[in-house]
């Protein structure tokens, strides 16, 4: 199941591996190893990872070795560059640079600036040196990641190829502009936290975890999940919106990868369940913006 990926030069699969989980302690080279092969096998061609990722770029260009042409591969940074400071044009020249290295390739299918500032987007710089870097041969296709003004003005720059985020069952504003324009302009669109950060695992407010917000909007919802279990009525709802090319699911898990490619295989969601789901977002909105 592969769908074209905006105007970019190659498809992409409906689902993709976010690499957030591969940086850690909780994982090493050979449960990474395992997880890329887990991946292909499936048709999970996608990875998305990102500088602030720990050492995720460095395990994947190890794991990547030998079977680096199956995958498009994503990463995102603006920052992070030692001596050189966050957010201008020299980190991102050195920035893609370091990342080739680390992900040992001599290309990068996608670089998004990550949740870069509108204000320095303006000011051109770092938008001028990612371009330099298509240029070049090193990245196929400019990307921004992020949420809000930012968002929306890379969006109507018409200076970028793709973009990233926040589209789930608890994060649904992206659905109703910046998506269809992003799409109408020929751009691809990843979603990430399509799980929205598993919410329905705590039985109460998990107060200071990074799921706390969508437990709120989850509560709130009240959603009929008509028999479903959560985890694969989220996946198949995010990765089967409008204009979305690829979905991207964070796990360091086999299991929990062939989980979500087996329900996003199933297609999107029955029309009325997926309307009903959208009309619940809409009914209770109470300033629910993209989160970051």
């Amino acid at each position: 199941m592969v769908r074209p990926f905006g105007s970019a030069p190659f498809p992409v699969p409906a689902l993709g591996l976010g690499a957030g989980h591969l940086g850690g302690p909780e994982i090493d080279d050979a449960g990474v190893d395992a997880l890329i092969g887990a991946a292909l096998d499936a048709g999970v061609t996608v990875i998305d990872v990102a500088r602030s990722y720990g050492q995720a770029e460095e395990r994947l260009g190890r794991a990547l070795a030998g079977r680096r042409d199956a995958f498009v591969l994503a990463t995102k940074g603006g920052y992070g560059t030692p001596g050189i400071p966050d957010w201008t044009g020299p980190c991102i020249t050195a920035g893609v640079d370091a990342a080739l290295q680390r992900l040992r390739t001599d290309r990068l299918e996608v670089f998004f600036l990550h949740s870069c500032p509108r204000e320095t987007l303006e000011r051109g710089e770092v938008v001028e040196a990612l371009a330099a870097a298509v240029r070049a041969g090193k990245v196929q296709v400019m990307g921004y990641s992020g949420e809000g003004e930012a968002l929306a003005w890379a969006v109507a720059s018409g200076r970028f190829g793709a973009i990233e985020t926040s589209v789930n069952v608890c994060d649904q504003r992206g659905l109703d502009e910046v998506i269809p324009r992003a799409a109408r302009g020929g751009m691809g669109v990843i979603a990430k936290r399509p799980l929205a950060n598993a919410p329905w695992r705590f039985d109460q407010r998990p107060v200071g975890d990074y799921a706390e917000v969508y437990w709120e909007r989850w509560q709130a919802m009240g959603l009929d999940l008509e028999g479903q279990a959560p985890d694969e009525l989220a996946v198949r709802f995010a990765a089967h919106q409008p204009g979305v090319g690829v979905a991207i699911v964070g796990t360091r898990r086999v299991e929990h990868l062939r989980r979500a490619a087996e329900a996003v295989a199933k297609g999107p969601l029955p029309l009325a369940l997926d309307t009903a789901i959208r009309e619940r977002f809409r009914a209770h909105d109470q300033g629910w913006v993209g989160q970051i």
